[in-house]
């Protein structure tokens, strides 16, 4: 890949990744007790062997992009080792020196510490030494304001993630044609305004910012337009519009939690029942709707009051919740074609090509000339379109 120009940041961040380089390897040395959260796979005959870094074994997503990678690696015969950070940048680190000590050819790496170019250029210093590609995925490595940094910045590098915004953007435009349709159902103190909690989840993602932002914008876009008011965050005297998951996360336990507090102040018999949950997630969505379940809502079964919630990521449990008619919608981000586009880079690093060869078709960041950066495009999910893909 064409080396882009230097851009000004980059000298002081260089500074930097090199005394958190120091600290990650002095951290080594007193997390030598804790596991490493490694697991091996494939062929253990094959010599060109991946180094796949996640940041949470247990984030719902993250899970069905691991599951579909995994296999892409097994069926290409490509050895692999895996790692679980555990939501811990300094344990990410120390697994990667880890893996790079023991031979690996490729980092493939979810980063713990998303939407930050210094922890991610301390990484790409550790695969620049060591000679070999490494792959981002997922979840970002830049900050708003700093994008190319890092990406237009090494050689053999690529990352695989989403269009920011986008995701946003639809789930705007499904709030706000819904809300369209369903207006006087969904305002249940017929106060003419519609009441909405809103689920965060990681603070510094991009993702997350831009989802906040414009599935509330563009929800309330559509709303004006039909003559109707723009939403209103059902506790007035927040500073915030949205619940942030303070663990760092996108758990369906925080969304629990924050909701069944929400709803012993915001309720019917108040008369300012939260109308409409907006989660960025699908397991916060769910936990959302484990909450209203305890107050008798979103039950799926007929008589019983259903509050429209909708999520991202089109998880197995989200498609379920939909199909019961407990969840209102989501977004598709889709695992297998992430899983797809990774195991394309590790066979053509494994063949001494460059990592995009041959991936002339994929979509790439042309707005801040990050062509090594790859978007997959989000969808709103359609069951009907999802029944036919099963069938077919």
């Amino acid at each position: 890949m064409q080396t882009h120009r230097r851009i000004p940041f980059i000298r002081p961040l260089l500074v930097m990744a090199l005394a958190l380089a120091l600290t990650s390897l002095l951290g080594a040395c007193s997390a030598s007790n804790k596991s490493s959260g490694a697991r091996s796979g494939g062929s253990e005959s094959t010599v060109f062997t991946a180094a796949i870094f996640y940041y949470d074994y247990d984030d719902v997503y993250i899970g069905s992009v691991r599951n579909a990678l995994t296999a892409d690696l097994a069926s290409h015969q490509i050895a692999y080792q895996e790692y679980d950070a555990d939501h811990d940048q300094m344990t990410q680190n120390t697994q990667i020196d880890k893996a790079i000590r023991n031979g690996a050819d490729i980092l493939v790496v979810n980063i713990v510490n998303s939407g930050s170019a210094e922890r991610s250029d301390v990484i790409c210093q550790k695969a620049k030494q060591a000679g070999i590609p490494i792959v981002f995925f997922n979840r970002p490595i830049e900050e708003q304001g700093y994008e190319g940094v890092i990406l237009n910045y090494y050689e053999n590098i690529a990352f695989v993630g989403t269009d920011s915004a986008e995701a946003g953007h639809l789930q705007g435009e499904m709030i706000g044609e819904y809300l369209v349709s369903h207006y006087d159902e969904v305002d249940l103190n017929g106060d003419g305004r519609i009441s909405y909690a809103l689920f965060k989840g990681e603070a510094a993602n991009v993702e997350a910012i831009y989802r906040t932002k414009y599935s509330v914008e563009d929800a309330n876009t559509i709303l004006l337009a039909h003559g109707y008011p723009a939403l209103a965050y059902f506790d007035a005297s927040s500073v915030d519009t949205f619940q942030l998951d303070l663990t760092g996360s996108w758990t369906s336990e925080s969304a629990q939690n924050y909701m069944l507090t929400n709803l012993t102040r915001y309720n019917e018999d108040n008369g300012n029942m939260i109308e409409l949950v907006i989660a960025n997630s699908d397991a916060m969505a769910s936990g959302a709707i484990n909450a209203l379940q305890m107050h008798g809502y979103n039950l799926g079964t007929a008589g019983c009051t259903t509050i429209p919630v909708f999520g991202v990521d089109a998880t197995a449990e989200g498609r379920q919740l939909i199909a019961s008619g407990i969840m209102t919608g989501t977004i598709a981000q889709d695992s297998q074609a992430m899983a797809d586009c990774i195991s394309l880079m590790v066979e053509n690093a494994r063949g001494g090509r460059e990592l995009l060869a041959g991936m002339e078709s994929y979509p790439r960041d042309t707005e801040y000339g990050r062509e090594c950066m790859v978007l997959l495009p989000y969808s709103i999910y359609s069951p009907d379109e999802q029944a036919a893909a099963d069938e077919g």
